[in-house]
C-alpha cells in the first residue's frame, strides 16, 4: 500500500511513483513471467450448487475421468466425465467446528482393486457442544478422540462400500475446540502413501502468535508443544506409510526417525506444520509441496514473535519444519519467544538453528528437535513477499506439479511449456498461479494462470493432462467442480447453465426450468436438451416438467453448438418431500457486536411434511470471519437460546474479522436449509470496507491496524454492508489531517440515502497525529442496509483526510 507522504497532492504522489518505476516504497521488482493466454483455455463446469456438492472439502481424479470429492458432513459425491453427479455414500462424521470428512485419494492400483483412501472423524460418543477451556485431566478425558484414515472400495455401480471399511490408521486427537485438522492425502510412485495433519490447537487466545499456554489446568487444545512440537505424536506432521492388501500398512526405510527409535513415531516424515491443509507429491521426482497456515498477527512482538506469515514449503527430505517454535526463514526475527501464559514474562528465542527444545509437560518425544527448515517460498503482507502474490489474507493451498508427458493422446493436457511447475493456488487470494522450479530447487518465474472461480479448495492434475479444480466458493451456492482443459485457441465448449423455479415439493410437483445464460463463447447460436431424470427430455430453452412419482431427480442440461460441442449442467429436483424453511429471527443480519458477548439467537423453522418441528434439532453455529473464509467456532441445539462468542485472541487490528451465525435444519427426508446473519463489530478499521469510490488505501506506523482509508476527496466515498443500525445511537471515527479537513456523513443505502450522522474532521497538524471524533446517530432503518461513508470537503484541493477507524454505540435490541 502506498504511504502517506506528509504534504504531498495525489499528483505529486503519482509523478513520484513514474519516477521510480511505479513501485511503492519497500517493494521488490517483480520477476519476468511468462505469458499464459486465457483464450488457450477453458473452464469447464462439471457440477455446481451445494447439492452437488455441499461443503467441498477434497477431489480425487479417477483413471475415467470421474471425480470422487467430499463434503464435511460426511458426503462422498461422484462425477463423471460429462458432469453427472451423485452421491456415492455417506460416512457418520463429528462435525464440531473443523472436523468431519476430509481428504479422498484413490489407491495407485484403482483401476483393478477400487480403492479409495478417507481421512475423517468418526461419530464416536464424544459430548455435543464445547470443551470445557480449563479444569482437570479427567474433565478432558471425554473429548479425546481420533481420526480415520481408511480404505473404502468403490463399486463398479459407483456406490461407496461402506461396509468395506478398513480403518489403515488411527490419529488422536483432542476434540471440542476449535482448529486445524489438515487432512490432504496422496501417493508417490512407489506407492506410499502421504497424510498430512494439523497441530489440533486452539489460536484464539494466544494474540495472533505461538500457542505453547504449559498452564496446568488449561485444556490441552492451548498448547501446540504436544502435537506440531512433539516427536511421539501424529500432529502437526507429514505421514508415510505404505498400505498393504489387509488394510494395514508398513513404515517405508528413510522417514525421519528409524523404527524403534525411543520417543518417536516412525510414520513421520517431516514435522513442524500448524495446519497442512494441502499437498502434493510430485510423482516423477517424489518432491512434496506443502501449504501451510500461519497465525494472524499483524505486528512483530520483540517479546513474542513475528507477524503472521504463511508458507510454501518443498520438501526432498525427512526434516523438521519449525511450528511451533520457528517460522518463516528461521531468522531471529521469524523465531518465537519462550512466554509464559497468559500475560508473560517472556524468555529468550528458541534455537531454529541447533533444534527447538520442547520443554511442555506436556511433550512426550523427543526433549530437543531436529534444526528448522526455513520455508520454500513465505508470504504476508510484507516487502518480503514475492510481488506476484499480490495482496489479502494469506491461505496457501498447495497444488499439484505438472509433468508432462509427450505420449498422453489428449486434446486438453496442458502444453509443454508447463512442464515442472508447481501450481500454487490461494484460498483467500483466489489465484492459481505456476511457480518455475529452477534446478538448484529454488522458485523460479511465478506466473498468472487464468483462473476465473473463486476460492480454490483442492486442484489435482487428470489423467488426461487437465487441471482439476474443486472451488469452495464464497457462501452463495457458487461451489464448483471444474475441469480446465487447454485448447490452444481453439474452439471452447458452450457453457450451460440450468435454473428451477422450485427444486422440492409434493407431488405432482410442477418445474420451471430456465437455460438462462447459457452460452457460446464464440457467439453461435446453441441448441438445448433437457433429460429430466424420469425418462422425459425436452429441447425447448425453458421447458416445464411435471414429477408424478416422488423421488430424487437429477434434471441435466446439454447444450450445443455448431461445431458439435456440448456443455452441461445439473439440477437435483427432489419430489414428495419439500425443504424445510430456516429462517434466523435474531441476530438480525448485520448487527452490532463485540467479541466476548452473550448473543441471543431465534430460529423458526416450518417443513410441510415433518409438522411440528423438533427443536433439538436444529442447529445454530457461530463462526469467526476472517477475510473471504470463515472459522466454526462453537454451535448449540434449539430454536432459541444464546451463544458466547468467544474474545478474539489471534486477531489484532489490522484482521477483517466479523461473526457468523447460521441455523439449519434436516427434515425426515434428508433435505436440509439453512440461514444466516452476518454480525459486525462496533469497532470497524476503514480500509477493511467493501466497495469503495475514489480513496486509496495508505499506510501508517500510528494507525490502529498499520493503514487507514486516505488520498480523500470531495465526494469519495466507502462502504459496507450489511449494517443494521436502528439501535445504534452515537458514531466516532479515528481521523487525522494535514489537508483541509472536511466532514464524514453517515448514509444509508446508497451516497445520496438518507443521512443518518454527520461527523466534522478539523486539521489535526499531522497526517499521524489521530483524534476522534463523533456524533449521534438517528434515522436508521429497520433491517440490513449497505452503509455509507461519504467523504465531503473543499473541491479540487485533495487529501481532505484520513480516517482509520469508526465505532458504534448502541442501546436495546435492534428490531427484528
Amino acid at each position: 500500500m502506498p504511504l502517506r507522504p506528509p504534504t504531498w497532492s495525489r499528483v505529486a504522489t503519482a509523478l513520484a511513483l513514474m519516477l521510480t518505476g511505479g513501485l511503492a516504497a519497500g517493494t521488490a521488482t517483480a520477476a519476468p513471467t511468462a505469458d499464459i493466454p486465457a483464450a488457450d483455455y477453458q473452464q469447464v463446469q462439471l457440477a455446481l450448487g451445494g447439492a452437488e456438492l455441499g461443503e467441498a472439502m477434497s477431489l480425487a481424479v479417477l483413471p475415467d475421468r470421474s471425480v470422487v470429492h467430499t463434503a464435511r458432513d460426511g458426503t462422498v459425491r461422484l462425477t463423471d466425465a460429462s458432469g453427472a453427479t451423485r452421491t456415492a455414500g455417506k460416512l457418520d462424521v463429528y462435525t464440531h467446528d473443523e472436523e468431519g470428512l476430509q481428504g479422498v485419494a484413490a489407491d495407485p492400483g484403482f483401476a483393478v482393486n477400487r480403492y479409495l483412501y478417507l481421512y475423517y472423524s468418526p461419530a464416536l460418543n464424544t459430548p455435543p457442544g464445547d470443551a470445557p477451556v480449563t479444569g482437570s485431566a479427567a474433565d478432558f478425558e471425554a473429548w479425546k478422540g481420533h481420526l480415520n484414515l481408511s480404505r473404502f472400495t468403490l463399486k463398479p455401480d459407483g456406490t461407496l462400500d461402506t461396509a468395506s471399511e478398513k480403518v489403515v490408521l488411527e490419529v488422536p486427537n483432542d476434540r471440542g475446540q476449535c482448529c486445524h485438522v489438515g487432512g490432504d492425502i496422496d501417493f508417490d510412485a512407489a506407492g506410499n502413501l502421504y497424510l498430512t495433519t494439523g497441530d489440533d490447537t486452539n489460536p484464539f487466545e494466544s494474540s495472533g502468535y505461538s500457542p505453547i499456554d504449559e498452564r496446568a489446568d488449561r485444556n490441552p487444545q492451548f498448547d501446540a508443544q504436544r502435537s506440531s512440537g512433539n516427536t511421539d505424536d501424529l500432529r502437526g506432521k507429514l505421514l508415510r506409510i505404505k498400505p498393504t492388501a489387509d488394510g494395514g500398512y508398513t513404515v517405508p526405510a528413510g522417514n525421519l526417525f528409524a523404527p524403534g527409535t525411543a520417543k518417536t513415531r516412525p510414520e513421520i516424515y517431516a514435522m513442524g506444520f500448524r495446519n497442512p491443509f494441502r499437498m502434493s507429491v510430485d510423482k516423477p521426482t517424489g518432491t512434496v509441496y506443502i501449504g501451510d497456515y500461519g497465525p494472524d498477527s499483524g505486528t512483530t512482538d520483540p517479546n513474542r514473535g513475528p507477524s503472521g506469515q504463511v508458507e510454501f514449503d518443498r520438501i526432498t527430505s525427512p526434516g523438521n519444519f519449525g511450528w511451533p517454535y520457528c517460522t518463516g526463514t528461521n531468522t531471529a526475527s521469524e523465531t518465537y519467544n519462550e512466554y509464559t501464559f497468559p500475560a508473560g514474562p517472556a524468555a529468550g528465542k528458541y534455537d531454529c538453528a541447533g533444534g527447538p527444545a520442547n520443554n511442555s509437560f506436556r511433550n512426550t518425544g523427543l526433549p530437543t528437535l531436529p534444526a528448522a527448515r526455513a520455508a520454500w517460498i513465505r508470504y504476508a503482507g510484507d516487502a518480503g513477499s514475492p510481488p506476484e502474490f499480490g495482496g489479502g489474507s494469506e491461505s496457501p493451498m498447495a497444488g499439484p506439479v505438472y509433468d508432462f508427458d509427450a505420449n498422453l493422446d489428449s486434446a486438453v493436457k496442458f502444453p509443454q511449456s508447463l512442464d515442472g511447475r508447481f501450481f500454487a493456488t490461494e484460498y483467500g487470494r483466489k489465484w492459481i498461479k505456476p511457480v518455475e522450479v529452477k534446478a538448484d530447487g529454488s522458485p523460479g518465474v511465478i506466473e498468472t494462470f487464468p483462473w476465473t472461480g473463486t476460492q480454490v479448495m483442492d486442484s489435482a492434475f487428470g489423467p488426461d493432462g487437465a487441471l482439476y479444480v474443486l472451488d469452495y466458493g464464497t457462501g452463495s451456492g457458487n461451489q464448483a467442480l471444474y475441469r480446465v482443459e487447454h485448447i490452444g485457441g481453439s474452439n471452447r465448449n458452450p457453457v450451460a447453465e440450468a435454473t428451477a423455479d422450485r427444486t422440492s415439493g409434493p407431488t405432482p410437483l410442477t418445474v420451471a426450468f430456465s437455460s438462462a445464460g447459457s452460452t457460446d463463447p464464440e457467439g453461435g447460436a446453441i441448441s438445448y436438451t433437457w433429460d429430466f431424470g424420469d425418462g422425459a427430455t425436452s429441447t425447448a430453452a425453458d421447458p416445464s416438467h411435471t414429477y408424478t412419482a416422488a423421488g430424487t431427480y437429477r434434471p441435466t442440461l446439454t447444450v450445443k453448438d455448431p461445431e458439435g460441442l456440448t456443455g452441461t449442467a445439473s439440477l437435483v429436483v427432489t419430489a414428495g418431500n419439500s425443504a424445510p424453511t430456516v429462517t434466523l429471527t435474531a441476530p438480525a443480519d448485520g448487527e452490532l457486536f463485540s467479541f466476548g458477548d452473550t448473543v441471543p439467537f431465534a430460529v423458526t423453522v416450518s417443513d410441510p411434511e415433518d409438522g411440528t418441528v423438533d427443536c433439538s434439532k436444529v442447529k445454530v453455529t457461530y463462526l469467526l470471519g476472517h477475510d473471504a473464509h470463515r472459522h466454526q467456532i462453537t454451535s448449540k441445539n434449539g430454536c432459541t437460546g444464546t451463544i458466547d462468542v468467544p474474545v478474539d485472541g489471534e486477531h489484532d487490528s489490522a484482521a477483517n474479522i466479523y461473526g457468523v451465525f447460521d441455523a439449519e435444519y434436516t427434515d425426515a427426508g434428508g433435505l436440509t436449509s439453512h440461514s444466516d446473519s452476518i454480525l459486525q463489530p462496533r469497532h470497524r478499521q476503514g480500509e477493511h470496507f467493501d466497495a469503495q469510490s475514489g480513496i486509496e488505501v495508505a499506510g501508517h506506523g500510528t494507525a490502529e491496524g498499520g493503514a487507514t482509508v486516505g488520498f480523500t476527496d470531495d465526494g469519495d466515498w466507502i462502504s459496507f454492508a450489511p449494517y443494521t443500525l436502528d439501535n445504534a445511537t452515537r458514531v466516532s471515527a479515528r481521523v487525522s489531517s494535514a489537508g483541509p479537513g472536511g466532514t464524514i456523513e453517515l448514509r444509508a443505502g446508497s451516497t445520496t440515502g438518507p443521512l443518518l450522522s454527520t461527523l466534522t474532521v478539523a486539521p489535526t497538524g499531522g497526517w499521524e497525529n489521530f483524534v476522534d471524533v463523533s456524533a449521534d446517530v438517528a434515522g436508521a432503518p429497520a433491517g440490513p442496509t449497505e452503509l455509507f461513508l461519504v467523504l465531503k470537503g473543499p473541491t479540487g484541493q485533495g487529501n481532505l483526510f484520513d480516517i482509520d477507524a469508526f465505532t458504534f454505540d448502541t442501546e436495546g435490541t435492534v428490531s427484528r
